[in-house]
């Protein structure tokens, strides 16, 4: 199993509601900085502030305690401030983290060679 689970969401933004999307942002990132399995978390917005990237990689096994924990107390505003128009997950996922990220509309990729440092 590769170690390492990465996800790029790819997020349409409600523009009436950014200013609240970049508040409850500042939350979730401040409580996801204590998780010592995340390595990356950052989001990135386009020119007209309509679409929203967030670049994750964890550890393996970090995966479930983000979503479950961390992120959960704030999935259900989150997803009313905007809409997931994609979601691509590199590294070899178990079923318990495909359980978590299916629901996001999930498309997998398998690597099959390089590396990372």
């Amino acid at each position: 199993m590769h170690p390492h689970i990465s996800c790029l969401f790819s997020l349409a933004v409600k523009p009436a509601e950014l200013a609240e999307f970049k508040a409850l942002i500042a939350t979730i990132v401040a409580a996801t900085r204590a998780e010592p399995g995340t390595l990356v978390y950052e989001y990135s917005v386009n020119e007209d502030n309509s679409t929203v990237h967030i670049l994750e990689r964890y550890n393996v096994d970090a995966v479930v305690s983000h979503v479950d924990t961390t992120f959960a107390p704030f999935g259900q505003r989150f997803l009313e401030l905007c809409t997931i128009t994609s979601l691509v997950v590199y590294g070899t996922p178990d079923a318990e983290i495909r359980k978590r990220l299916d629901p996001f509309g999930a498309v997998y990729m398998t690597p099959f060679d390089g590396f990372s440092r």
